[in-house]
């Protein structure tokens, strides 16, 4: 099993594993073709492609969309750190802000550059019975068209021990 998991990308894992998420828990996540373009200790950049499915009647993706690839960057880099800790670990959002900044005409790039906070959130709840809670901010662009930021949120994650 090492051998296979040498095999291929750390992005490509990952993305294989949101899709299997995707499939057999969020069926949302696999039917907007979620992907990880990006991942590191420090951020964790997902893709989400506009098609069909995404956009909205303008053209551009639509924002349930855009907070569906929001939470998944932040959730995906959480679970991605859960998974290399011993103990078992929920996650939920316990609150979110959305800012529309403008028009979302291409694939987004969801990016959410706190990984240490979100690691050091993850060994607090790793090593307490009390529920932990933090602020992370994602930032959503259109690289294609520009840097500009198209959308920015504030999602708050509540990690929790289970027993």
């Amino acid at each position: 099993m090492n051998w296979l998991y040498r095999l291929f990308k750390e992005t490509t894992r990952e993305t294989f594993s949101l899709r299997w998420i995707g499939l057999t828990k969020i069926p949302l996540l696999f039917y907007v073709g979620v992907s990880v373009a990006e991942i590191s200790p420090e951020r964790m950049v997902v893709k989400i492609p506009l098609r069909r499915r995404t956009k909205n009647h303008l053209g551009s993706m639509y924002f349930g969309v855009l907070c569906a690839g929001a939470d998944c960057a932040a959730g995906a880099f959480a679970m991605y750190l859960i998974r290399r800790q011993p103990e078992n670990i929920s996650l939920v959002f316990k609150d979110f802000e959305a800012q529309f900044l403008k028009r979302a005409e291409g694939d987004v790039h969801f990016c959410c550059d706190q990984g240490k906070e979100i690691a050091e959130l993850v060994t607090q709840a790793a090593a307490s019975v009390d529920r932990v809670e933090r602020q992370f901010e994602v930032v959503a662009t259109v690289p294609s068209l520009s840097e500009e930021p198209v959308a920015r949120f504030k999602l708050t994650l509540s990690l929790k021990k289970r027993p």
